[in-house]
């Protein structure tokens, strides 16, 4: 098992009147966290494997060093596109619901657009001041793996990703690849390669086709401000600026003590506890 795991060693768990957590399984990587009456207490992250064990890697991770044990937590929630691996959660909540409620719970009731970018999908959502998603627009086919494609485009050229996004907002020199699909800028990229065009010229080009893709999914569906990008890519401040920029419209700026690929997880364990507490109430 690889990844990172937050533990807020001040909280006491032995202390809480409600344990809720949530699961949320990832193309790319596999994230659970738990709350202690409401109050993230511990979190990790693992990479997504492909034999479904992924959902128990990342709740493993956020119990070890806790003291806590799984028939401890009072509700569990499973999300993502392999929340059916999280055979020990008690109920599931699509990945659009958990986005929206970890949102508005992160950067507060004014929140109308959500733009979610992980590693296989892309979702545009609108929600209501109390985290109820109201619409979304998912990409299509065509569309799918933009974080993915970004890690094999680093590949590619040779460099990072954090390397990339610098070269990409300064360069405004770049040819205009395909917005209509990743796959498609990619293998458009290749043969600009052995065409010996300028690696900076051709990463620039590559990140303005995969922000115009993304920012006709939010133009589809509509912009209301304000407006947050969450999921793994909106730690890509080349992605991030680049979209901003086409659709003339600032996100809110992130919370620096929330990684964005954590929100929908956050927004499983809300979930988890509100059933928590609506059993609580029915008994």
């Amino acid at each position: 098992m690889s990844g990172n795991v937050s533990i807020n060693k001040k909280m006491d768990w032995t202390k809480a009147r409600v344990i809720a957590a949530g699961v949320d399984i990832g193309a790319a990587t596999s994230k659970a966290l738990i709350l202690l009456d409401g109050q993230p207490y511990a979190s990790s992250q693992v990479t997504t494997r492909p034999h479904g064990e992924s959902a128990f890697d990342a709740m493993k991770g956020a119990l070890e060093e806790t003291g806590l044990k799984l028939e401890n937590i009072n509700c569990i929630v499973a999300t993502g596109r392999g929340g059916a691996q999280a055979t020990f959660a008690h109920k599931a909540v699509s990945e659009i619901a958990c986005g929206a409620a970890g949102a508005v719970r992160i950067w507060g009731p004014s929140v109308r657009t959500v733009l979610d970018i992980g590693g296989q999908s892309c979702r545009v959502i609108h929600c209501t001041e109390k985290g109820r998603a109201t619409a979304f627009l998912w990409n299509d086919k065509c569309a799918a793996g933009i974080g993915r494609s970004m890690e094999a485009f680093g590949d590619l050229v040779g460099k990072g990703l954090a390397e990339t996004a610098e070269i990409a907002l300064r360069s405004d020199k770049f040819p205009k690849l395909s917005d209509f699909c990743a796959v498609y800028a990619q293998s458009e990229a290749l043969d600009l390669v052995r065409s010996k065009m300028p690696v900076e010229e051709l990463i620039a080009g590559y990140y303005h086709a995969v922000a115009r893709r993304i920012s006709t999914l939010v133009n589809r569906l509509g912009m209301k401000k304000d407006f947050v990008i969450i999921g793994g890519l909106a730690r890509n401040p080349g992605i991030t600026g680049l979209v901003e920029g086409i659709l003339k419209v600032s996100s809110l700026a992130p919370d620096p003590e929330w990684d964005p690929a954590l929100v929908p997880v956050l927004g499983a364990a809300l979930y988890a506890e509100g059933f928590c507490k609506r059993q609580g109430s029915d008994a």
